[in-house]
């Protein structure tokens, strides 16, 4: 089925020549917003037929509605002339490879050394992603738990599962995740597949998106081509290295989607602003601006909080103009765009069917208490935790994350943050001690089991994307396109800070306010105080490579020395043992981040047959995922879907797998056993349940 996936990926190549005008990157983020777009609304509808494990549905489907979308959008761009991607590829690698020779030593060894890295960590994670299983807590908890259930159930309805996420997160990501699957021959690692493209779409996208910044400085003050290319270099280089981003790109986490989506929407709002003419602007990026945001809010509900800052963009990009005809004329593009795409994206992935079940398009109230602004009570209080979770968040940016995953590291990052510790304690923030609107607490130093695979921003955040953003918001460095950026990005941190608790997994939240953050490197080219391109300036020169050389064995850190996913043993600064992820036996990766389940999981997985149809009796945090077994062939019924109480156990199942608090135990059921001292790890966020497994017939 390889194939299929291999020619669906040649023709909406194909399709996107015809679409985009001849821009490497914009023809690579059209295709991909293509592909995406195509896969998601044939997942709606195969859903409904029940046919959503039917591989041959996939195959055929997604070229259907890629002929369709695609049609559309050629005929809304004007039917402009196709052009050839292989020579535009050709003409772009002679481009790059004339520019670097062109550059100065200084800048050969920078970029030579950071596109090093990149070639390293890139080779690295494609290894990890093809031949080590997926393990984080939220995907074997609810978001592939679910994607399993809907290729057994044939539909991706409502059905009632275990974890409240399962029914209640949007199911469009679900959709790509099944397509990689079923159309890599059942590749478990398929699932990946969305997440690891993300990754690397979105440096793409930031490319374009300083390429675009870069035109329109260009009329404004003349810029050579060299340093247009050096800022979109050293920015798309800098979210590579973004660890909270990088950290994702391994993972089946939802927000380097959510992120890549947003990357694109940029790119065609910025496109759209450079496309001026004297005829006006191209409206296709209007557009394809408005199937993005749709396909990003349908991915996830915390793109709401994105809204302000998208708005932000939108501003600078497309209300901004003295003729009230032009704005109303662009308004109404972008928003009749828009309400088609939500038709299209957004409501279908399952936000109605929350409301009609829980009452709300986010999911039932436990879940808003636990893990929404509910949480806080009063207006008041609210203004006052959210404002100590901004400072708190502040505080995590400032860290030497990927590097204090080594124990020298870990001390020179004390040493480092000694000074703010203090001030925090003289200003008398008690930022650890107001623990009402955490999930978990604040600590002045996050456990390793938090920054280890979830770390914020690292050295390149806070030496230098956070001071250049100061510089601008001040307006020591003029660049209008930066000062509306810096609006946006202090939007989503206030979003971020005041909208839920305070919980140190958060760094990945934060991919999104890194990508319109990492835009600032552009100003160490695009602007005439910093350009780096001049004469002189070896203070600026010396620190700028400092702090990206950091970043970049930061990032290889973050890639090494990540636990969850080792491409090497490793033992950790506080002497606990970890196999290499391509070694390890499949339920002690899987459960890595619960070792206590590991014991009775192993029990489960040497004594229930690969084909068995088993009940559970489980809790909302359980892992799930493991049980399905190493070729996902275990057919696995939820009896105690989350808040309506244990169910009958159905006659089809063979066994019952259960924790003692959901169903009592009574003679004859296999205590499956757990590790009493894994329980109490530091190295585990909560401990795992008390399991037991009976045979039913």
């Amino acid at each position: 089925m390889v194939i299929f996936l291999l020619l669906f990926i040649g023709f909406t190549g194909w399709f996107a020549a015809r679409i985009a005008r001849p821009s490497l990157t914009e023809w690579l983020l059209t295709a991909f917003l293509l592909s995406v777009g195509s896969v998601i609304i044939t997942g709606f509808i195969l859903s409904g037929l029940y046919l959503t494990a039917q591989v041959w549905a996939w195959a055929a489907g997604v070229f259907i509605a890629a002929t369709i979308i695609g049609s559309a959008l050629r005929w809304l761009a004007g039917n402009p002339a196709s052009f050839s991607a292989k020579e535009l590829i050709s003409n772009r690698w002679q481009l790059a490879k004339n520019s670097f020779d062109a550059l100065p030593l200084y800048f050969k060894l920078l970029f030579g050394g950071l596109l090093g890295t990149l070639l390293v960590i890139g080779v690295t994670n494609l290894l990890l992603v093809l031949f080590t299983p997926p393990n984080e807590w939220d995907s074997m908890t609810g978001h592939l738990n679910r994607v399993m259930q809907y290729i057994q159930r044939g539909s991706m309805r409502h059905f009632g599962g275990t974890n409240w996420n399962i029914d209640t997160y949007p199911k469009s990501v679900c959709t790509l995740q099944i397509y990689g699957y079923l159309i890599t021959g059942r590749f478990e690692n398929g699932f990946k597949l969305i997440h690891h493209t993300a990754y690397w779409i979105t440096l793409v996208a930031v490319f374009g998106i300083v390429q675009r910044m870069g035109q329109l400085r260009q009329a404004i003050t003349p810029t050579p081509v060299l340093s247009r290319l050096s800022a979109s270099l050293l920015s798309a280089l800098g979210m590579g290295f973004l660890l909270d981003f990088l950290a994702q790109a391994i993972t089946t986490e939802t927000d380097s989607v959510l992120t890549a989506y947003l990357s694109v929407l940029l790119y065609m709002l910025f496109a759209y602003r450079a496309s001026e003419t004297a005829s006006g602007r191209d409206n296709r990026y209007l557009y394809m601006a408005g199937m993005a945001f749709s396909i990003a809010w349908g991915h996830k509900v915390t793109f709401t909080l994105l809204l302000p800052s998208v708005f932000v963009v939108m501003i600078y990009t497309v209300f901004l103009t003295n003729r009230f005809p032009v704005f109303v004329a662009r308004t109404a593009r972008l928003a009749g765009a828009i309400v088609v795409g939500i038709g299209l994206w957004m409501l279908p992935t399952g936000y109605l069917k929350n409301i009609e079940v829980f009452g709300h398009p986010i999911g039932p109230p436990t879940a808003l208490r636990h893990q929404s602004i509910e949480r806080a009570g009063s207006l008041r209080n609210l203004f006052e935790q959210g404002s100590r979770n901004v400072v708190r968040y502040t505080y995590d940016h400032v860290n030497l994350d990927g590097l204090r995953n080594t124990a020298t590291g870990n001390e020179l990052n004390r040493a480092m943050r000694k000074p703010l510790v203090v001030a925090e304690d003289k200003l008398h923030l008690r930022l650890d001690e107001e623990t009402d609107f955490s999930i978990i607490p604040f600590t002045f130093e996050r456990r390793f089991i938090f920054y280890n695979a979830n770390p914020y921003w690292g050295v390149i955040g806070f030496g230098l994307l956070i001071p250049l953003l100061v510089l601008t918001l001040l307006f020591v460095l003029r660049s209008p396109p930066h000062v509306y950026l810096g609006i946006a990005v202090m939007l989503h941190v206030a979003a971020l800070s005041y909208s839920a608790p305070y919980d140190p997994f958060k760094g990945r939240y934060f991919t999104e306010t890194g990508l319109f953050a990492i835009l600032f490197l552009a100003l160490l080219y695009l602007h005439p105080r910093l350009d780096l391109n001049r004469p002189r300036r070896v203070l600026l020169k010396s620190y700028v490579a400092l702090i990206m050389t950091l970043g970049a064995v930061s990032a290889l850190c973050c890639v090494f020395l990540n636990v969850r996913a080792l491409p090497f043993a490793w033992t950790t600064p506080d002497g606990v043992a970890y196999p290499s992820a391509f070694t390890a036996d499949r339920t002690k990766l899987l459960t890595i981040g619960r070792p206590d389940a590991y014991v009775p999981y192993k029990r489960f997985e040497e004594i229930v047959p690969d084909t068995a149809t088993v009940a559970l009796g489980t809790i909302n945090d359980d892992y799930e995922y493991p049980l399905y077994g190493p070729h996902l062939s275990r057919r696995l019924i939820t009896i105690n879907p989350f808040e309506q109480g244990v169910q009958p156990i159905p006659k089809r199942a063979s066994y019952l797998f259960f924790s003692k608090n959901v169903i009592k135990p009574r003679p004859g059921d296999i205590r499956l056993g757990t590790d009493t001292a894994a329980a109490h790890s530091p190295y585990i966020a909560a401990p795992a349940e008390d399991y037991y497994l009976r045979k039913l017939h």
